[in-house]
């Protein structure tokens, strides 16, 4: 009852916000008039604020920013032992500050290190935790360009990606942070630039308890979808989630934005209800996977799990099962990645599920942004696939669908399964499967868990095996650059393309966007694209793990 009332209350909370939040967001990206400290940003950068740009300047101008994060952020970690706060750590070595650097530019925030061992306060405030807010407003940017080329008219043009960053950063993600740090605070997390305390432990030993600007960066790694962690064990730490409301709290906010940018797409196209219709498609595939994953934990398949009742190994006593099922849907659903239990822990289709989740592209919803413009490249794919099948035009609020969109939506697709399948053949294949714990199908699900994670930019890890190695940390590295910004550049293809069509007046052969029959087909398109793309592979790991 207590699980049940944990995901209807969170279910109805997102509800209430979706309509007021969506359109604040939409005023955010939309507005005409800046305030004076974006103004301020403006000058600072060199830009001109009323410049609007092409596809090709808004993706040069994304890929720009990142790469100078990346540069910014491998120093920062490989020079932190010379700057305030170090706390005496040492420099961070080459390979694990490249996949530090690109984890958190691409919004993945895989961590190849303990965090509280391995990075001073000022890395984790001044590097991780802004790269946590910039890379999340990238993604939020992408998405708000990805409409605009929905709702143009044979402009060309996508907006301002330097005016969409600043404005998201500071009147969306900073202000809801704020407030979120202190409710946090005022529930125990721990907020101060302590170097930590020793304490004597019950058995007399003695334990060094490490403190931190932690609050803060919980804020930003739920709400911006980031995930990582300032400790090692992540979410399940008292210090970074001490009760069971601050484990909806965290939920909340990390399912906040993705649900209310639909909100903004029906906005900015001018039909609230394809915006409802997107947010449908979101939620079936969000609840299924969530009832799906905490079924199978409570009925613990599996003689240890059976004995005992439940299958709580490797989840935290203050949470159960339902609420650690409810958590570890939410951050794969989405490409936060957090973790408040151990995925390698759980049952073998309790474990497959979270994976799944990831292999849909993280659409239901996704990362801030990046779920929305996957899911609107799936619709554009259902379009195209119902106008084949019933002989109708191909077209999507008003744009053509021809072939220069379909192969950009494709491609799309096809990237990420590309680079799952494979990182797994080649970990294989040069012997690095070899730094998991475990062999036959439970190993062959970390390591493919390891590349959907990148892949994917979730950053949550199955655990169970090595990945702090040359081998693994430039591996996951490329999976996770290519992962990101290959499909990003795509987006704006996309965008540029339709933004240059004029409107096509809807006719009887147009399909219905908006209506209960499209949102299933755009789940059946969903489910039938990972499902012939992933099977094999799921076959060979959790399923067969599972089934035997």
């Amino acid at each position: 009852m207590a699980g049940w009332l944990f995901v209807i209350t969170l279910v109805l909370a997102l509800a209430a916000v979706y309509r007021p939040f969506g359109d604040y967001m939409y005023r955010v990206v939309s507005g005409p008039r800046d305030n004076v400290v974006e103004r301020g940003v403006y000058r600072l950068v060199g830009v001109d604020r009323n410049a609007e740009q092409t596809w090709g300047v808004y993706a040069r101008s994304v890929l720009a920013f990142s790469a100078v994060s990346i540069l910014f952020l491998f120093a920062f970690v490989r020079l932190q032992d010379k700057l305030w706060l170090s706390l005496g750590v040492d420099p961070v070595n080459s390979h694990v500050a490249w996949n530090t650097a690109v984890s958190f530019v691409t919004n993945t925030n895989w961590q190849a290190y303990s965090g509280e061992s391995t990075m001073g306060h000022l890395v984790q405030m001044a590097g991780l935790a802004v790269q946590n807010f910039v890379s999340a407003a990238v993604g939020i940017a992408v998405a708000v360009a990805f409409v605009r080329g929905f709702a143009a008219r044979r402009s060309g043009t996508l907006g301002n990606f330097w005016v969409d960053l600043t404005r998201i950063t500071l009147r969306v993600l900073l202000p809801i942070c704020v407030v979120a740090t202190l409710i946090f605070m005022i529930a125990g997390m721990v907020q101060n630039l302590s170097g930590g305390t020793d304490v004597t432990t019950l058995t007399g030993a003695t334990q060094h308890i490490t403190g931190g600007p932690v609050a803060s960066q919980e804020a930003i790694k739920e709400l911006g979808t980031n995930g990582g962690g300032f400790y090692n064990a992540n979410s399940a730490h008292p210090f970074e989630n001490p009760t069971a409301w601050t484990n909806w709290l965290q939920i909340f906010l990390i399912f906040l934005i993705p649900f209310s940018l639909p909100r903004v797409f029906g906005r900015m196209v001018g039909q609230n209800r394809q915006g409802y219709a997107i947010v449908a498609v979101m939620a079936v595939l969000a609840i299924a996977s969530v009832a799906l994953t905490v079924a199978f934990e409570v009925h613990g398949a599996g003689t240890v799990p059976q004995a005992v009742g439940a299958a709580m190994e490797g989840k935290e006593t203050r949470f159960g099962i339902p609420n650690s099922a409810a958590f570890a849907a939410a951050t794969t659903l989405t490409s936060t990645g957090a973790v408040n239990s151990f995925h390698d822990s759980y049952t073998a289709l309790g474990g497959m599920m979270p994976m799944v989740n990831m292999m849909l592209g993280e659409v239901a919803p996704g990362g801030v942004g990046s779920g929305l413009y996957g899911l609107l490249v799936l619709a554009v794919i259902t379009v195209f696939v119902a106008g084949l099948m019933v002989g109708r035009t191909p077209e999507y609020l008003g744009k053509k669908i021809g072939a220069r969109e379909m192969k950009l939506a494709s491609s799309y697709f096809l990237i990420t399964p590309a680079l799952v399948l494979i990182g797994t053949a080649a970990a294989f294949a040069t012997g690095h499967n070899s730094t998991a714990l475990n062999v036959g199908p439970h190993g062959l699900s970390e390591v493919l868990y390891a590349f959907t994670s990148a892949s994917n930019n979730n950053g949550s890890a199955f655990a169970g095996i090595t990945v702090n190695t040359p081998w693994w940390d430039t591996a996951l590295g490329l999976a996770m650059l290519l992962g990101r910004f290959l499909p990003l550049v795509l987006v704006l293809a996309l965008a540029g393309s339709l933004a240059r069509q004029k409107a096509t007046p809807e006719s009887e052969g147009t399909l219905p966007t908006h209506q209960p029959l499209f949102v299933g087909l755009v789940v059946g398109v969903t489910v039938v694209l990972v499902a012939l793309t992933f099977l094999p592979a799921l076959a060979l790991g959790p399923l067969a793990e599972g089934l035997s």
